[in-house]
């Protein structure tokens, strides 16, 4: 099926680039244009420059930073015969429609016959695009709207159009597979779905907090954690996605839309968003936005704007009753008589209505709308699925009573939900969605996708405690799912893992460790590590890590495979998890690394010995006993994280048979299928030996440690806890012809660690991370 087998990007900004970071982090070679610079000898200066710019960037938009070898950078005066070789042909310009339509004759003089053209626009509609151009063009061509920053958002929002029905099905095989975007079909309609929607939602808050009188801190605080938005809220929001853009999106949609479409309606002159524009305050990329950090001041103070005058001041936390209400408790919220529930009703109300009335119109489904939002703009939940937890029938009728058109969907529900749980071809409690009909339609899931969520809807867990479950995941495979806060490693956990190693021994064939949380995990829970700490109970911590190494080691040992499935976070003792398993299908995303250090502690559920089994079994890396101690002390001390599961592997922490999934959708699927494949014939692992370097090694890297002080970059404590990570590495007071088990470097581990948790600036990193979430450097 994977027939793209390499892709041009024409345009170079911020999302051409991003575009052509996202193929090239798939490994696919990409052809990146912009036009001639004319005042410099390389005439593919401009180009070159975003490639450039993409080695530096921040969040990293290379998975790794090798990948930007795949990029070629280009000019179109020159080059542009050279996509004559491209299977895909991206065009990323500027939002203006002549010059797109120009640059399309030029791409269809000079491209290969069927190869695929689409445009990135997030504005025109592609019947305007494709105007006067060849029939044979627009069999061949589509919108693709990739949303910022490209490699982090997973929605692809696709408009058809008259592409050839196999084109599509190769693109979207492509889009899915291989740069794991969740691919949503929209129709032809202005902004699309998403940006349709969104921006309402966006301009409405605004409005709203003109006309109503609140602080940005207070509309933020309420179109937040209550709605399941994220904590940027809508003026954090905007800040990052630049203010400045807004106003041309804006312009764009009111000329292609009606002029009585609620968004056309909505609009107003905003003379302080003109004002901030033309000061630079254009969010985050400029002078700051609606929140700016003043420097001036040690540390620097966030300010923010005033809607009314235009004047920063110190940005506050304000009492705004009910801003921690959870979602499900929205109705509560929404029904206040004071200014934040009706601000924040006026907002909901005409956001959820408009969302309602464009089913049919930019899409035929709910489902589409919902995956759209939560993928897009990062909603907890669809607007389709706020409105069943709001209760449609109070909806629809709160609505009417305060004047509203009722949208023909509501209507159509006779207060039924939108989303039920019905059975579907043997299958009980399978999803189904409501059509446009007011019929209940199946929620099929694409072939390869296996979601937790929908095993739970079918299911009861065969283990269960507070911090974690464990779920039949079908063919004689079980998957254990951490449930904690951040899903953070606790006694209930470790329990719950040996329950497992019994179960599956006794009647199953294989463990999966993976969840559905945002972080596979954070680590140790820090605030039962500080609590037990400040009540002296020390040989209830020690029997805690005692527990973790042997619960590591029993799952290492265990006779069956177990893989670990992790995305997001698995830091501390969560990439102890990964270490002890015998495979990892990771995320592409996955962020993971040994950080312990940074709260003033040391691996110690057997995270260095693991480490240090892996640098010394490389192939062709230098063999002795001091070569990987030392790359693993300095991974450890300097609380290395990859930040992707292909730098994992750089680090070691993935091994060269251990797998990378791009969409996480398919990440438990593709986790179960390679346990299955790993159970036949299965083996445990043989207990490795270790060489260590003993004296000698410990002072090489009490002598690094000591000019890291010297030069400012690392502090007394840092120094502190190194030492006794040296030690580790260095195997204590062994020496070189001593061979080491893995209980000898476990004892170490567990010895160093009771040693540095009652260190005073310990307790004290440990307790700033607990109350800012931020390391403290002391």
């Amino acid at each position: 099926m994977n027939t793209i087998k390499q892709v041009a990007v024409i345009g170079a900004g911020a999302m051409g680039a991003g575009i052509a970071a996202v193929i090239a982090n798939a490994g696919v070679p990409v052809l990146l244009f912009d036009r001639a610079d004319e005042q410099q000898p390389d005439r593919s200066n401009i180009a070159r420059q975003a490639v450039s710019r993409l080695q530096k960037a921040n969040p990293e938009a290379l998975t790794h930073p090798r990948n930007s070898r795949l990029i070629t950078p280009l000019n179109i005066s020159d080059d542009l015969p050279r996509i004559a070789g491209c299977d895909w042909i991206i065009e990323a310009v500027s939002e203006h429609l002549p010059l797109k339509q120009s640059l399309y004759q030029q791409i269809d003089g000079v491209r290969k016959p069927g190869s695929i053209v689409s445009s990135n626009t997030s504005t025109l509609p592609l019947h305007c695009l494709i105007k006067g151009l060849p029939d044979s063009f627009a069999a061949d061509f589509c919108i693709t709207h990739f949303f910022n920053p490209p490699r982090y958002m997973r929605l692809l929002e696709i408009v058809a159009g008259d592409i050839r029905p196999d084109v599509m099905q190769q693109l979207e095989h492509f889009a899915d597979l291989k740069l794991g975007k969740t691919v949503i079909h929209c129709n032809d309609s202005p902004g699309f779905i998403a940006n349709r929607l969104g921006i309402f939602w966006i301009y409405c808050a605004l409005v709203e907090a003109v006309d109503m009188g609140l602080s940005i801190e207070e509309a933020d605080a309420l179109l937040s954690k209550p709605c399941g938005v994220p904590k940027t809220g809508v003026f954090g929001l905007m800040d990052l996605v630049g203010i400045d853009l807004m106003p041309a999106i804006v312009g764009a949609m009111c000329q292609a839309l009606p002029e009585h479409d609620p968004f056309v309606l909505l609009q107003r002159h905003l003379p302080l968003i003109e004002k901030m524009i033309s000061q630079g305050y254009t969010g985050r990329k400029g002078k700051g936005g609606f929140y700016r950090l003043d420097r001036r001041q040690t540390p620097p103070v966030k300010e923010a704007i005033c809607l009314n005058n235009g004047e920063y001041s110190p940005a506050l936390r304000p009492k705004v009753p009910g801003a921690d209400t959870r979602v499900h408790d929205l109705r509560d919220l929404l029904s206040r008589n004071d200014k934040y529930g009706q601000y924040l009703w006026r907002v909901m109300a005409q956001t959820l209505s408009y969302a309602a009335n464009l089913v049919g119109e930019v899409a035929e489904d709910i489902t589409a709308i919902d995956a759209a939002m939560r993928l897009g703009y990062n909603w907890q939940y669809g607007p389709f699925e706020l409105m069943d937890i709001l209760g449609t029938g109070w909806l629809a009728e709160r609505l009417q009573t305060d004047g509203f058109t009722l949208p023909p969907i509501l209507a159509t529900t006779a207060r039924r939900p939108l989303y039920t749980q019905q059975e579907y071809q043997g299958q009980e409690n399978q999803l189904h969605f409501m059509d446009v009909y007011g019929r209940y339609q199946p929620l099929l899931r694409p072939e390869g996708v296996l979601l937790l969520a929908d095993i739970k809807r079918q299911q009861r867990p065969l283990l269960k405690n507070a911090s974690a479950s464990v779920w039949d995941i079908g063919d004689g495979v079980l998957c254990f799912e951490f449930t904690s806060k951040m899903n953070s490693l606790d006694p209930d956990i470790m329990a719950l893992l040996h329950q497992s190693i019994t179960l599956v021994k006794q009647s199953y064939t294989a463990l999966v460790i993976c969840n559905e949380g945002e972080n596979f995990s954070v680590g140790a829970n820090l605030g039962l590590a500080m609590f037990t700490a400040n009540i002296a109970a020390w040989q209830d911590i020690e029997a805690m890590v005692a527990a973790g190494q042997q619960t590591f080691k029993a799952l290492k040992y265990a006779p069956f495979p177990v893989v670990s499935a992790p995305s997001g976070l698995a830091l501390g003792g969560g990439c102890e998890v990964l270490l002890h398993s015998d495979a990892i299908q990771a995320h592409m995303e996955t962020y993971t690394g040994l950080v312990e250090v940074g709260v003033g502690l040391v691996p110690a559920w057997g995270g260095c010995k693991e480490m240090l089994a892996r640098w010394q079994q490389k192939p062709n890396y230098p063999q002795g006993p001091m070569p990987a101690a030392s790359k693993v002390f300095e991974l450890i001390s300097t609380a290395a994280v990859a930040k992707s599961a292909e730098q994992a592997r750089s680090n070691l922490i993935l091994r060269h048979p251990d797998q990378i999934t791009m969409n996480r959708d398919r990440l438990l699927a593709d986790a179960k299928a390679t346990a299955l494949q790993l159970a036949e014939g299965y083996q445990p692992p043989q207990p490795p030996r270790f060489s260590l370097p003993g004296t000698s090694g410990r002072l090489a890297f009490e002598m690094a440690v000591n000019g890291f002080v010297r030069n400012g970059k690392a502090t007394r404590h840092d120094q502190t806890v190194s030492l006794h990570v040296a030690d580790i590495m260095a195997g204590g007071d062994t020496d070189v012809l001593t061979e080491l088990s893995e209980e000898d470097l476990l004892n170490l581990e567990r010895k160093h660690f009771m040693q540095i948790i009652r260190h005073p600036d310990t307790l004290a990193r440990i307790e700033h991370m607990l109350l800012t979430g931020k390391p403290l450097r002391n």
